[in-house]
C-alpha cells in the first residue's frame, strides 16, 4: 500500500491558575519598584477600564470593596494607564498590596505605569485609595505572550530532552516531521520543529525536501472548529450580535427548512418530511456548537464537484501542478442550497453527533451577520491585531509557498489511486486543504476545516481563551467563556 504523509501540529498550552483569590506575590528579590510616565492615553479596548472612588457605579462609605478590583496578568509584565480627573491632586495605589509611588500624578495629567516588576501569574489585586476629589480613571491592557525560559515556567529540561527523543525516533523510522511551542503563564518558553515538510513522492519514495521548521504550516483540519468557527461565534456572543438560542432560519432564510427534502438514513428510523421541517426550523446556534443539531456527520457533497479542481503537466520539469481554487463563490452557495435541502438524522439536542455539517453551517452564519467571509473576519478581528503572521486560510493565495507548508497527502483525495474522477487532486497536497468538502465545496474556507498555522501562532490564538483578549484588544468576556467551556450538563436554556 502507498505509504501516506503523516504531519502533525502540536500547539501546547501549560497554564497557570486564573481564577479565584490573588496569588501570592514573588519573593522580593524578584521585585522591581514600577516607573511612572506621563503619556497621552492610547486609543484601544482594555481588560480594566474603572472610575474611583466609585467604579461600582456609587459611593458606600460602609463598603470597603468600592476600592478594591482585580485583573489578569502574568510575572514580567503589565502595565497600568492613570488618567486624573480634575480637581483630584492625589491618590493611594496599590498593586498586589505593594504601594505604587503616585506624589509625581498632577489633575489633568495622564500616565503609564510599569508594574511588571510586581506582578503575579494570574488575579492581580488593584486598590485605588484616598483620592482627593474628582476621580482617578484606571485602564489595563490585555496580557499578551512575551519571551521566556522553562526555568521561568518550571518545567525541567529533562522533560523536553524526553520529548525530544520520542519524537526524533519517530521521525527516523518514517513519521514526516512535527512542531511543538509551549506557552506558560504569558510566555513563549519553547519551540522546535523536527522532519521534513515532506518525505515521500506520488510513488511511495523518500524524495528530498526542506526541514520543518517553526515557522512551518499545517493543515490544522478539524481544530479549525475551534479557532475560525468557535471563535466567531463567541466574539459576536460578546458583542451581542447573536445569541446561543438564535435560530438558524432567522439568520440564513426560511429556505433552510422549507428546502428540505425526504430521505431515510440507513439505521434510522424514517422521519415524515414536515417534522423534519419542523426540526430544522427550530435549531439553533447552540444545537450546532454542541454537535447536536442532527445533521449526518459529513455528507460528500464533493462528489458532483471532483471538477472544480483543475490541475496540467508541465513536460519541462515532470510536475505535475494545480489551477484555481478547488472552488468558487457559486460553489459555496450550491454548496449552502445542497445543506438547506438536507434532512436531519434525529431530532436536535437528543444525541450528540460530531458533524462537519454543523460547522458549515457555523461559517455561513458568522458571513451573514457579518457581511463578510470568514477568512476576512478572522484576520481583521484576530490574527492581525494578534499580531499574527503564520495563521491564514489557503496559504499558497496569501503569499506562502508549498515548501513553506508541511504535506499532508501523497495522492490527494484520490484514496491512494482508487478514486480516478475527472479534476480529483492526485498529486501531493502542501498548502491546500486536504478535506475534500472544505476544498471542493466551501474554497478552500469553511468552518470545519481550512485553517493552517504553525504551532506558535495557534499557542498564542487559544492563550486568549484564558484572558479574553490581548495587548489593546477585547475578544471575549469572562461570562462568554464559561458559557462555551461548560460541559453540556451545565447548558441552561
Amino acid at each position: 500500500m502507498m505509504k501516506k504523509i503523516i504531519s502533525i501540529c502540536l500547539a501546547v498550552m501549560l497554564v497557570g491558575s486564573v481564577c479565584g483569590c490573588a496569588a501570592k506575590a514573588p519573593a522580593a528579590s524578584k521585585k522591581t519598584m514600577p516607573v511612572l510616565t506621563e503619556t497621552e492615553i492610547p486609543e484601544q479596548q482594555w481588560q480594566l477600564d474603572a472610575t474611583f472612588p466609585d467604579w461600582m457605579g456609587y459611593v458606600s462609605s460602609d463598603y470597603a470593596a468600592n476600592n478594591h478590583i482585580d485583573f489578569i496578568s502574568y510575572e514580567d509584565q503589565g502595565e497600568i494607564y492613570l488618567k486624573v480627573e480634575e480637581p483630584c491632586s492625589g491618590c493611594t495605589l496599590y498593586i498586589n498590596g505593594q504601594e505604587v509611588p503616585t506624589t509625581k500624578i498632577e489633575a489633568g495629567h495622564s500616565y503609564k505605569i510599569d508594574i511588571s516588576g510586581i506582578t503575579v501569574n494570574g488575579r492581580n489585586a488593584l486598590q485605588v485609595s484616598d483620592v482627593t476629589e474628582g476621580s482617578v480613571h484606571v485602564m489595563i491592557p490585555y496580557p499578551t505572550v512575551i519571551e521566556g525560559t522553562l526555568e521561568d515556567a518550571g518545567i525541567s529540561p529533562l522533560a523536553l530532552d524526553l520529548i525530544d527523543r520520542i519524537i526524533t525516533a519517530d521521525i527516523e523510522n518514517g513519521f514526516s516531521s512535527a512542531q511543538l511551542a509551549i506557552i506558560k503563564d504569558g510566555k513563549l518558553v519553547y519551540e522546535k520543529a523536527w522532519g521534513q515538510v515532506r518525505t515521500y513522492d506520488e510513488q511511495g519514495n523518500p524524495v528530498d525536501a526542506p526541514l520543518a521548521t517553526t515557522e512551518t504550516l499545517y493543515d490544522l483540519a478539524s481544530n479549525t472548529k475551534m479557532y475560525s468557527a468557535n471563535y466567531a461565534i463567541q466574539y459576536l456572543l460578546d458583542q451581542g450580535m447573536i445569541h446561543v438560542e438564535d435560530k438558524i432560519v432567522d439568520i440564513l432564510g426560511e429556505g433552510f427548512a422549507a428546502d428540505t427534502i425526504a430521505i431515510d438514513y440507513e439505521g434510522y428510523d424514517p422521519i415524515p418530511l414536515e417534522t423534519n421541517k419542523e426540526w430544522k426550523a427550530n435549531l439553533t446556534i447552540r444545537d450546532l456548537m454542541t454537535h447536536q443539531g442532527g445533521f449526518p456527520a459529513g455528507p460528500q457533497y464533493f462528489n458532483d464537484r471532483y471538477d472544480c479542481a483543475t490541475q496540467y503537466f508541465d513536460a519541462g520539469t515532470g510536475n505535475l501542478t494545480f489551477v484555481g481554487t478547488g472552488a468558487d463563490e457559486a460553489a459555496r452557495e450550491e454548496t449552502l442550497r445542497q445543506i438547506f435541502r438536507t434532512p436531519l438524522m434525529y431530532e436536535p439536542g437528543t444525541k450528540t453527533m460530531y458533524s462537519d455539517v454543523d460547522f458549515m453551517i457555523l461559517c455561513y452564519c458568522v458571513e451573514k451577520i457579518t457581511g463578510k467571509r470568514m477568512d476576512q473576519f478572522l484576520d481583521e478581528t484576530f490574527f492581525a491585531p494578534m499580531g499574527l503572521a503564520h495563521i491564514t486560510y489557503n496559504p499558497l493565495q496569501h503569499g506562502f509557498q508549498p515548501e513553506d507548508c508541511a504535506a499532508t497527502e501523497v495522492m490527494g483525495n484520490s484514496r491512494d489511486g482508487h478514486l480516478g474522477y475527472t479534476g480529483v487532486r492526485t498529486y501531493t497536497l502542501q498548502g491546500e486543504v486536504h478535506d475534500p468538502n472544505a476544498w471542493y465545496c466551501m474554497a478552500g474556507i469553511s468552518g470545519h476545516a481550512g485553517l493552517f498555522s504553525n504551532a506558535t501562532d495557534l499557542a498564542k490564538l487559544a492563550s486568549v481563551m484564558l484572558t479574553g483578549g490581548y495587548g489593546g484588544h477585547r475578544f471575549f468576556s469572562q461570562n462568554v467563556i464559561d458559557l462555551v467551556s461548560a460541559p453540556k450538563s451545565e447548558y441552561v436554556p
